[in-house]
């Protein structure tokens, strides 16, 4: 492996947008099937609603716990990543024209086998896609902008996937509307796919030293900087996925603006993919975990402010988008970033499929976590969705949109602050132990 650093500033743009274009398709993919085709199989097709949530919830369990099997198939046949790549998304391009060309005889088991198809290619390819970030030889200040360009190219494919149904079903029914975005999905993965294939041919990336001893899952998961990074990962990431999960009640039931949804939607992933300029700027300023630490006091700042707002506040939360958009930005660059430092530092290329695995995993069970606790909760304290809330039931529902998400991102800025000696690979840059299982921080 070559362990020279690179020059500063040696990655081209060009270069990283050829890696990031295959985040485009992969974010386009998960709206549509996940927001739109449950309502399209119970509402065109008749499928009990009930039946959909069960087949959704045992499908999420698989797709969660398969990652780490992924990763660490991913990592066993390294060697042989763009067949893995190859075979991930043509999965993907497979499970979603499936999912969107129904099986009107038996909708629900099409359904079943289309999203397993379809979230099975998603873990493959992101979770590769991931490592080789992590892998491609470069600075540190250039590893936050490969995460960067990375997730704004995602953030890009998710406005997309929010607009490509309503133009597509102008002037025609739903059902051909969702045909034509099966179909035209198809050429935007193989685009995608083509551009990483053509980068990973010519990319220079890091590979696992012959002499090193195989690292196991019990040295990956038993190492104290792991132990907190993800322990802070998940924590925040649940306080991010509380308001992804309420946003639309909020807008609906406390601002009163549901016609304004999507102008809301716009300009807080507008606003994320535009701060991917900028957070890799401040990371190279101040490093990357003060940077993620800045990031979240941007978000309490936001989220106290929207805990304050009512019916009719339109352009008061556009601000809050806005700001909640940069600070998402951070989120989805930043963590990324400093896991691919680490791997680096502690020379543990060998499990960057793994370590990526995991950060996967954790997202999908902060989305769990939140899903399955603030909604039922919200509905014993007497909340019913679309229904005009009285003095309390509207506290209660700001509170869970904005205080409690800020509570959290409290405790976790408290955390970070604390760990930022051992987070901080900028500031930690000599510490270059043989393996993890040696490392003391």
């Amino acid at each position: 492996m070559n362990t020279t650093p690179s020059p500063a500033g040696t990655l081209s743009a060009l270069a990283m947008a050829r890696y990031g274009a295959m985040a485009l398709p992969l974010a386009f993919a998960g709206l549509p099937v996940y927001l739109h085709a449950p309502d399209f199989y119970a509402t065109d097709l008749g499928v009990s609603l009930t039946a959909l949530g069960l087949i959704l919830l045992v499908l999420r369990l698989i797709d969660a716990v398969q990652d780490p099997l992924i990763g660490s198939w991913s990592d066993r046949w390294s060697n042989h990543r763009p067949a893995i790549l190859t075979v991930g998304a043509l999965m993907l391009a497979g499970g979603f024209w499936m999912v969107f060309t129904p099986f009107v005889s038996a909708p629900l088991t099409w359904f079943a086998m289309a999203v397993l198809l379809c979230t099975t290619g998603f873990s493959v390819v992101s979770i590769n896609l991931q490592a080789l970030g992590g892998l491609w030889h470069a600075t540190d200040a250039d590893r936050t902008r490969i995460a960067g360009w990375r997730e704004g190219l995602g953030l890009l494919g998710l406005l997309l996937a929010a607009m490509a149904p309503t133009l597509l079903g102008a002037g025609q029914d739903r059902s051909s509307a969702f045909g034509w975005l099966a179909v035209l999905y198809l050429p935007l993965i193989a685009l995608g796919l083509w551009s990483l294939l053509s980068w990973l041919r010519q990319a220079a990336l890091d590979h696992p030293l012959g002499d090193q001893p195989a690292l196991r899952w019990r040295d990956l998961v038993s190492s104290p900087w792991r132990k907190r990074f993800f322990g802070l990962y998940l924590l925040n990431t649940i306080a991010g996925s509380i308001p992804a999960v309420l946003v639309m009640f909020f807008i609906r039931d406390r601002i009163g603006a549901e016609d304004l949804t999507g102008l809301f939607l716009l300009a807080y992933f507008l606003s994320g993919a535009a701060s991917m300029a900028v957070w890799p700027k401040v990371a190279a300023r101040i490093g990357k975990a003060r940077a993620w630490a800045l990031s979240m006091a941007l978000a309490i700042a936001t989220f106290i402010w929207a805990a304050l707002l009512g019916s009719g506040d339109i352009a008061a939360y556009t601000i809050v988008c806005v700001l909640s958009g940069l600070a998402l930005g951070a989120d989805l660059a930043l963590p990324a970033a400093i896991l691919a430092d680490h791997i680096v530092r502690t020379k543990a290329q060998e499990a960057a499929s793994r370590l990526y695995s995991i950060m996967t995993f954790v997202s999908k069970a902060a989305l769990a976590l939140a899903t399955g606790l603030v909604l039922p909760v919200l509905g014993l304290l007497g909340y019913v969705p679309g229904n005009l809330p009285d003095t309390t039931t509207a506290t209660l529902l700001s509170i869970a949109y904005a205080a409690l998400p800020c509570a959290l991102k409290l405790v976790t800025l408290i955390w970070l602050l604390r760990c930022l000696p051992a987070l901080d690979h900028a500031a930690a840059s000599n510490l270059a132990p043989a393996r993890e299982r040696h490392e003391n921080i």
